[in-house]
């Protein structure tokens, strides 16, 4: 059996991430899987990319924006139907599906016949433009008279309405099995009136536990360089300063610190960006890919802090769990699953 993944990148981020993860242990299962991405950042050879986008299609895109809908421009996504990856495949997998590189009109094309796997990785397959809803419940109403249309990805008009319209004429033409990997996600997409012809299954990110696993701190903290007798706290990201991930809210908490905590913790940082000056010693390592050198990350940790706004199933936490590490979460979305 051959799967196919349908993605944005195939490894950066994490829905990617976790969608490589499925990848790889499918592969270790012995079922042949492959990727279809946007933007490739690994050299696999089962990594394919999709065609750019044709002057004409970035000339539809301009009108389409102006108008207010996103996501639609792309006429070439039907083709896919004519790619090789794509015919000598036996299970389509879509994970997400915004950010500009796939047309969500086509989805009904490409799963005429073919099953097909839909991983919900946050809320925009079921609202009118949003990733996540922060408390809005207009994605079961139909959306329109949006209160909020720079949330990620970002209308210039509000055309929710439409867009939550097209895409319930599209599922509903769609042959689709839903994947929720929390339960709060699974909820929300049995409780959509877009996906009520569709059977939604729980089924949460799986990890590797031969790399993610408690080690030795002291020998962590010493490969990391951090000070001796300093309390570590760790927040991720992969932006820092993305605003949902709550790195701002941290960071006013660790400034109302006592001075005299302030000397005796540091704060550790995994995540692009930079932060503000908070009076706290903090050591940025940037972005990092090597899962080994993450694991080592969460191991020299006394605390795993994430005061994020909405998520799913967040890779972090099931990270921290898995090495050990205490975590302390805003009670969102699927974070509950974890802490």
């Amino acid at each position: 059996m051959q799967v196919l993944h349908i993605h944005q990148k195939d490894i950066a981020g994490g829905a990617a991430i976790a969608a490589n993860r499925l990848h790889q242990a499918l592969l270790q299962q012995n079922i042949d899987s492959r990727f279809l991405v946007s933007r490739k950042e690994t050299n696999s050879d089962r990594v394919s990319v999709i065609p750019a986008a044709s002057r004409t299609e970035k000339r539809i895109q301009r009108f389409t924006d102006s108008f207010g809908l996103t996501q639609i421009h792309l006429l070439s996504t039907f083709k896919l139907k004519h790619h090789p990856v794509y015919q000598s495949a036996d299970v389509i997998n879509f994970h997400n599906l915004h950010d500009g590189y796939f047309n969500y009109l086509a989805i009904a094309h490409l799963t005429q016949t073919k099953p097909a796997v839909l991983t919900l990785h946050d809320m925009w397959s079921i609202t009118g433009h949003c990733s996540f809803s922060f408390g809005c419940d207009r994605w079961k109403i139909g959306c329109g008279h949006c209160p909020d249309l720079e949330i990620f990805p970002p209308m210039k008009r509000d055309r929710t309405r439409w867009e939550w319209k097209l895409k319930q004429w599209t599922y509903k033409r769609a042959n689709l099995t839903i994947v929720a990997p929390s339960r709060w996600l699974a909820s929300v997409a049995r409780e959509s009136p877009l996906f009520q012809h569709f059977a939604v299954h729980h089924i949460p990110y799986g990890i590797d536990t031969d790399i993610y696993q408690p080690l030795d701190p002291k020998h962590c903290r010493s490969r990391l360089h951090i000070p001796k007798g300093k309390n570590v706290l760790l927040f991720v990201a992969t932006h820092l300063q993305e605003w949902r991930k709550g790195g701002d809210l941290l960071f006013a908490a660790l400034q109302q610190l006592p001075e005299s905590l302030k000397a005796e913790t540091v704060l550790l940082m995994l995540g692009s960006g930079s932060v503000p000056e908070i009076g706290i010693e903090t050591i940025a390592l940037g972005y990092i890919q090597d899962e080994a050198l993450k694991a080592i990350v969460y191991s020299a940790a006394d605390l795993f802090v994430f005061p994020t706004r909405a998520d799913n199933l967040p890779l972090v936490l099931q990270e921290s769990l898995a090495c050990g590490t205490p975590m302390i979460a805003c009670d969102v979305g699927g974070v509950s699953d974890l802490v």
